[in-house]
């Protein structure tokens, strides 16, 4: 996945844009990173309004998105106005053609407009996941996560959910270690599920070392190999079981045995990209106990078994990914 695609047009959200060439900017190998040739696309390559007033040139038209490894459609600042003809014609010989479309916060519409999403599950910003589902019956609206999508369509909710899902795309792409890089210099999260809860009633978590939650979370992953349960992580911030779970969700947006096996399955990820360590050793270090129970959990979340995934990633970043 090295030629990513960026449709712009009249009313596309500057974040979104933003955000898509921070990621995949190009960037020089001996930084540790791929190398990536993002083409933003346009129609008759005429300067386009992006919002806030600020302007950009496409570099190609529309067409040459069926060129791309990857096609990513940002947010648009009017959901409901009709897309362009020719973008979605191209969206839907991009997806015939198996390449992988994605799309940020509102640009859900877009690939709903052009039939992408019939038949599949999507998201998109809250606020807006009802009148995606009245406009688009087709398409299932899960409001509640922060992306989703099946290898070949993803969409994205709000803002910052939409850096995730860009990561996410590297990650799968190329390894742990380039996504972990590129959030790095963007100074962000570098991994949030997308199962996690859009709607966060403390959106930003106390990281205070005096809180015990981040206290909590500090202690196990320092020993992941800890059989942690509820009840030992709610000793550890002194409260009742339920009260732990309840406010650990809602600073996180996520229960604690799941963040656990977010936690666990990623650690895995960057022992198996990062050392020589046979699989078993990973295994009992990120709490698994062994290979055997690791792999199913690893397989089913990351979409390769662990092995399958060394092989891939080991000593790859900045090099050749298919």
């Amino acid at each position: 996945m090295r030629i990513v695609g960026c449709p712009i047009f009249d009313g596309v959200r500057a974040f979104d844009y933003a955000v898509i060439g921070e990621v995949w900017s190009n960037r020089l190998s001996r930084d540790g990173l791929p190398v990536f040739d993002l083409r933003v696309c346009g129609p008759d390559r005429r300067p386009v309004q992006l919002g806030g007033g600020l302007e950009r040139r496409p570099d190609d038209e529309f067409d040459a998105l069926l060129d791309c490894d990857l096609v990513v459609v940002p947010g648009v600042a009017d959901p409901f106005a009709p897309a362009d003809p020719r973008l979605l014609d191209v969206l839907r010989t991009a997806h015939a053609r198996g390449i992988p479309i994605a799309s940020l916060c509102a640009g859900a519409f877009v690939l709903a407009e052009a039939g992408v999403l019939d038949g599949r599950r999507a998201t998109t910003h809250w606020w807006l996941a009802e009148e995606l589902a009245r406009r688009h019956p087709a398409v299932t609206v899960d409001p509640e996560v922060l992306f989703t999508g099946d290898g070949l369509v993803w969409t994205s909710a709000g803002v910052a959910a939409g850096i995730d899902l860009c990561l996410h795309l590297v990650r799968s792409a190329h390894g742990q270690q380039a996504a972990a890089a590129i959030a790095r210099a963007m100074v962000t999260a570098p991994f949030r599920a997308g199962g996690q809860a859009q709607f966060i009633p403390s959106p930003v978590p106390v990281t205070d070392s005096a809180d015990p939650l981040a206290a909590v979370r500090t202690a196990v992953l320092a020993a992941l190999d800890t059989p942690w349960t509820v009840a030992r992580m709610a000793r550890l911030a002194t409260m009742a079981e339920r009260t732990f779970a309840r406010r650990f969700a809602e600073s996180t947006g996520t229960p604690p045995l799941r963040w656990l096996l977010e936690q666990r399955v990623l650690t895995a990820q960057r022992l198996l990209e990062e050392t020589d360590l046979p699989v078993d050793e990973i295994a009992v270090r990120c709490g698994f106990g062994s290979a055997v129970s690791l792999r199913p959990v690893f397989t089913r979340r990351v979409g390769v078994a662990p092995r399958e995934y060394r092989r891939s990633f080991r000593g790859r970043v900045g090099g050749p990914a298919d």
